[in-house]
């Protein structure tokens, strides 16, 4: 299976408040992406986690 199912978590509160899929096969590195945590009330960088 190329695509596996991975957590993303937030930086500042540490809760895993997204869920997503990632290629594994093209993407090695750990996916940071900036979202909004509903926790926060702001914008912050969520980081994989598995």
């Amino acid at each position: 299976m190329e695509r596996e199912p991975i957590e993303l978590e937030c930086s500042e509160c540490q809760r895993r408040n997204y869920s997503t899929t990632k290629n594994t096969r093209k993407k090695k590195e750990k996916l940071q992406v900036r979202k909004y945590c509903k926790w926060c009330r702001k914008h912050t960088i969520h980081k994989e986690v598995k």
